[in-house]
Formats: structure tokens, sequence, C-alpha cells
């Protein structure tokens, strides 16, 4: 979706009628053909955006994305664990170190699957971008 400036801009390239003529070796102005002036496109009409160079097979190659594992997960919750206690300190300094602490490990238990669910969604929209095929044994058991 453009943004509103370049909304404007494509609104006023409109409005404006613009007249294309060339300078002679005479130095005299000569208008242009008109089938020459639709020949060529516009600056709005080219696009050099990520589609294109996609098309085309060029551009930077996605990031790779390694697969979930549950070590990474909990390494992040021990990370982000302490973050989450320090927010509620800030939060809810009214309440006792051990309410804070429990609200904590309660809310870093919750957070940890979630991240695991996070991580297997990348991995598995990165495969499907990059055209390969899931590990095997990924599938889900019934």
């Amino acid at each position: 979706m453009p943004t509103r400036k370049q909304r404007r801009k494509r609104q006023k390239d409109r409005r404006h009628e613009y007249e294309f003529v060339y300078v002679d070796s005479e130095g005299q102005e000569v208008e242009a053909d008109p089938a020459e002036v639709e020949a060529k496109p516009r600056r709005d009409e080219r696009r050099n955006g990520k589609k294109d160079a996609q098309k085309r097979g060029g551009g930077r190659p996605p990031r790779k994305v390694d697969p979930p594992s549950w070590r990474k997960t909990a390494r992040r919750a021990a990370i982000f664990g302490p973050l989450i206690f320090v927010a509620f300190s800030f939060l809810n300094a009214n309440q006792s170190i051990q309410t804070r602490l429990l609200l904590t490990l309660l809310y870093t238990a919750f957070f940890v699957p979630f991240m695991y669910l996070m991580d297997r969604t990348m991995y598995r929209t990165y495969l499907r971008r990059t055209g390969q095929s899931p590990p095997p044994g990924s599938g889900r058991r019934r």
C-alpha cells in the first residue's frame, strides 16, 4: 500500500498535463510524436520494488532459519525471565517479591511453548519459501 506522500505525488502527476517537446539541431522546439511519448513508461509506472527482483530471480536470498529446538527456546526464556520480573517489579511495586517471582514463573512457563510454536512456524514458512521439504518425522502423529 503506498504511503500518503506517494499517493499525493501520484495525484499531483495525474492533475498536471505535460507537453513533450524536443529541441532540434537548430534550437527550435518540435512537438514529440504521440506514439513515441506513449512508448516511454512514466516514472510512476516503472517499478523497482522487491516484486520485480523476485520475479527475475535476483535480489537477496531469504535469511536462513534454523529448525526449532526446546533448548534454544529455554535459553531465550532464561533471558526474558528476568526482564519479565523487572517489568512486574515496576508495574506491581506494592506486591511482595514472592508474588512477583510466582507471576514471573507463571508467565515464563506460558511463554516457552508459544515461543517454540513461533519458531516452528517460522521454520516451516522458510522451508516453503525455499522449496525444501520438511525433515522426516516432523508431521503430525495421530
